[in-house]
């Protein structure tokens, strides 16, 4: 549903650098729909006139709370280093401020339910930064898997081949960590980058909430000189009795879209969660593809506040994928990779390991780990998958 207030909405962006100049377009574009209105930027050094281009004049300061108050604020878009995402968001929900909380909310579950215990007694809404799950797609694979189209539903699997320079892990100071300055970070290629493969997974699988997950099979690993994984997969064990499988690397050979596999017992449902497109593949029928658009999730908030729309991402639904970044959180430290299973790419500044987008799309396909699919340098290949219980 697209949003129509009579006069648009004062927005404060908090990180408007990083990822942040991607919400900061996104408010460009609505504020030109007369949606949204630019009311401030909190960021430690100002944007420039040239950065902001044709965003005005916003009250520009590195403290969120007094922002807020001098603006009059209403929503808060949330942009900032992962540890700093329960803080800030209890700030603006303290003010009775609405937000956007960029993903993952939270580099602990612990921290999250304080997150969205705090959120819910300001009685503010709160939408998690997870773009995927506003795409139409979604509840159309629902209704296809609802009816039948595929079968019995047998699994879920997720794959993201990515490629990133060693740089990509000195962007910022945070990047590649698990802990910093005492405090959780867990960044990683599964909490983060291709946080959306796990979520999306978990969405079409049914298994949302943190009460839908009753297991997690962890393998992680690193290629490049960090301590957060770069090469990892999970398994989750579902109350649904669905497995959801997600492999995720920062090293492949060549980069690949993402996507998440729906597995039945007459067919199966690939969905490219970037593109908003799905390929239906079942029997007795050729192939059929279909494209989808997609709901913004600062409009969908919008919407919420002025004509009622349901929210698409609120924090409750996004508990199992906080279930499963605990589960990495807590996990052993990402094992190094030996030497012999990665190379640098000359001229690329990055690491590759040889096979892995093949043992990605493997782990996707028959819902397996990398040591269950025979890599030799899968830690568990000599040792079970570590399994956290979540109950």
């Amino acid at each position: 549903m697209s949003a129509s207030p009579s006069t648009p909405v004062p927005v404060v962006l908090a990180g408007a650098r990083g990822h942040g100049r991607w919400h900061l377009a996104n408010i460009r574009r609505l504020q030109q729909q007369g949606i949204v209105r630019l009311a401030g930027v909190c960021e430690l050094t100002p944007l420039t006139p040239e950065e902001l281009g044709d965003l005005g004049t916003p009250e520009q300061s590195a403290d969120l709370g007094a922002l807020l108050d001098s603006t009059g604020a209403r929503i808060a878009v949330i942009c900032t280093p992962i540890p700093t995402h329960t803080d800030l968001a209890l700030t603006a929900a303290g003010r009775g401020v609405h937000l956007l909380l960029e993903k993952p909310p939270a580099p602990s579950f612990a921290e999250f339910r304080r997150m969205a215990d705090g959120v819910a007694a300001a009685g503010v809404a709160c939408q998690i930064g997870f773009q995927s799950l506003g795409s139409h797609a979604l509840p159309a694979v629902r209704a296809l898997i609802a009816e039948g189209a595929i079968g019995t539903p047998a699994g879920f699997g997720g794959a993201g081949a990515w490629v990133r320079d060693e740089d990509y892990f000195r962007r910022a100071p945070w990047a590649g960590k698990r802990r910093m300055n005492g405090v959780d970070v867990v960044d990683g290629a599964l909490t983060n980058p291709l946080a959306h493969a796990v979520a999306t997974a978990l969405a079409l699988s049914g298994s949302t909430r943190a009460e839908d997950v009753l297991a997690i099979e962890t393998e992680l690993l690193r290629a490049n000189a960090i301590e957060s994984d770069d090469t990892s997969c999970v398994r989750v064990t579902t109350a649904q009795g669905h497995p959801v499988t997600v492999a995720a690397t920062l090293c492949a050979e060549r980069a690949d879209e993402p996507y998440v596999l729906v597995h039945g017992s007459k067919g199966r449902i690939t969905f490219w969660y970037k593109q908003d497109r799905v390929l239906l593949q079942r029997a007795g029928h050729g192939p059929e593809e279909f494209e989808y658009g997609r709901t913004d999730l600062l409009e969908n908030l919008v919407g919420h506040l002025t004509t009622g729309a349901g929210l698409l991402v609120p924090p409750d639904g996004t508990g199992a994928f906080m279930k499963v970044v605990e589960a990495i959180r807590t996990a052993a430290d990402p094992a190094p990779l030996p030497d012999g299973a990665w190379r640098r790419i000359p001229g690329e500044n990055r690491r590759v390991v040889p096979g892995i987008d093949g043992l990605v799309a493997a782990a996707a396909d028959t819902l397996s780990l990398y040591s269950e699919l025979g890599a030799p340098w899968a830690p568990a290949a000599k040792h079970p998958p570590k399994e956290v219980s979540t109950r």
